[in-house]
């Protein structure tokens, strides 16, 4: 534990070296920014968080930070991921820009070759005074996009020593041992301090950078990736005690009643730990449960770290000028319809948390009607009063309804994954599969007053046939759009 510690203090060290130098560097433009009083950005980006956790836990799922930042934010109720994977979501938020058959298609997505010389949201922020930096999971790909940031984006699986030899980040000798060999665990209980993982050295990195901040008066912009609850489930012992076993409580959604092949995945992401039977085989009650234990304390063990973040900014007396955001790159399925993880159109799987913290604004307030990932971009320059890039942006500004809750929220949003897109009007969410030549070849509909968790597909019922048509002809012209 020494050795941990003593790594952070040097890492801690040379950041503060880094950023002296850099305020140094930058001082005119510091003091030109600090004359227009912008406000500071911190935006929270949480790897896999869905958003009702409470239903897999008797006493409710411990996120005290998260529940705080909450009470003291305006909260979008029904906020929707646009594509249901990390790195394609991410470069959408990011850019502000739809995915399409073409653009940020999966993982693996980079900006720099699906969307080249678009302008980023934190570079939008760097290009009119502001000093921005990435800290942890903001983009997937550490290395894209770097003009986003005056400050290298830093990424501990990147830049940091520590034991595990990928980015699943073990520490104990058994499960570096069992990576090592080709069939890691799905989760790993260890007795260590918060900063003997990723997710704890990004939060001292984030607070010595919030420490430096607070004696700049350039105003800045940091963007803040925590990857628990990811895959695999790792988190100190103290978080998976603060859960009883007996009381995780199973989803109990089934299989949704006449979906179609298309419909169902492997999570071939999950499949590769050892605890996984394999493919088809579904994950039975006992691993169930292991697994959701597993995702309920790596959530709490993030919440902790979300909680010292915040409480630096506080002590670093800039909160009261600084906007704070918080949302997830998508949702996550936890057994319902047989399934886990993400990648698919399912509500579960796209849904996700998002509030905004704003000074001099409600706090506590709830946001109903649909939001998508693409409105962040521009809701955050129009808080912020910078310029947007030209004929980029495809969301909309969330400000007016920050500003009045009788505002209603979108008509329709338009997710998609892969071969499918999808629309989602609140009351119901309709999805269809092209294949190449654009022939449908399978469609889903749920509506979600009388089925919310989506068992039952009505695609087939005659009675439906009407409104199958009319989200059908909406799904066509938003294509045709993005042409």
């Amino acid at each position: 534990m020494s050795n941990l510690r003593s790594l952070a203090i040097i890492q801690i060290g040379f950041l503060s070296i880094y950023l002296l130098a850099f305020n140094i560097q930058a001082k005119a433009d510091v003091k030109e920014s600090a004359k227009q009083g912008r406000p500071n950005v911190l935006l929270i980006i949480v790897d896999d968080l869905r958003t009702d956790l409470d239903r897999f836990y008797a006493d409710g799922a411990k996120t005290p930070s998260i529940d705080r930042l909450a009470s003291q934010s305006i909260r979008f109720s029904d906020s929707y991921a646009i594509v249901p994977v990390c790195g394609a979501s991410r470069a959408s938020m990011l850019t502000g820009m739809r995915p399409t058959s073409g653009r940020f298609i999966d993982y693996d997505t980079h900006i720099d070759e699906d969307a080249a010389g678009a302008t980023t949201l934190p570079q939008a922020f760097k290009e009119q005074g502001y000093v921005t930096h990435g800290i942890g999971k903001v983009f997937h790909h550490i290395g894209d996009a770097q003009q986003s940031w005056s400050i290298p984006a830093w990424n501990p699986a990147v830049h940091s020593n520590n034991p595990s030899p990928t980015w699943r980040n073990y520490v104990t000798e058994q499960r570096l041992d069992w990576e090592k060999e080709g069939k890691p665990s799905a989760f790993e209980v260890a007795d260590v301090a918060d900063n003997a993982y990723y997710d704890g050295q990004q939060a001292d990195r984030a607070i010595a950078f919030l420490q430096q901040q607070s004696n700049s008066e350039q105003p800045f912009f940091l963007a803040l990736g925590f990857v628990k609850p990811h895959l695999p489930f790792n988190a100190p012992v103290k978080y998976w005690n603060a859960y009883d076993p007996d009381k995780i409580q199973l989803s109990g959604v089934g299989p949704s009643k006449n979906a179609p092949e298309q419909a169902w995945h492997s999570f071939g992401e999950i499949r590769f730990y050892r605890e996984i039977p394999p493919e088809p085989e579904v994950v039975g009650p006992e691993t169930a449960r292991q697994l959701i234990h597993g995702y309920l304390a790596a959530t709490s063990y993030t919440d902790a770290q979300i909680g010292r973040v915040l409480a630096a900014l506080e002590e670093s007396g800039l909160s009261d000028n600084t906007i704070v955001v918080f949302t997830s790159d998508h949702g996550y399925s936890l057994g319902e319809h047989e399934l886990w993880v993400k990648h698919s159109t399912y509500k579960v799987a796209m849904k996700t948390p998002l509030m905004f913290r704003v000074p001099g604004m409600e706090s506590g307030e709830t946001r109903d009607g649909l939001t998508e990932h693409v409105d962040l971009y521009p809701t955050l320059v129009d808080l912020a009063g910078i310029n947007a890039p030209e004929d980029q942006l495809q969301g909309e500004s969330l400000q007016p309804r920050l500003l009045d809750a009788s505002l209603p929220g979108k008509a329709a949003i338009y997710p998609r994954w892969k071969s499918a897109d999808v629309i989602h009007t609140g009351q119901f969410l309709y999805t269809e599969w092209l294949d190449k030549e654009g022939n449908i070849t399978a469609r889903m509909l749920y509506e979600h007053e009388s089925d919310p968790d989506e068992t039952s597909n009505l695609a087939g019922e005659l009675e439906y046939a009407g409104t199958i048509g009319a989200l059908s002809a909406q799904l066509v012209r938003h294509r045709e759009s993005l042409r």
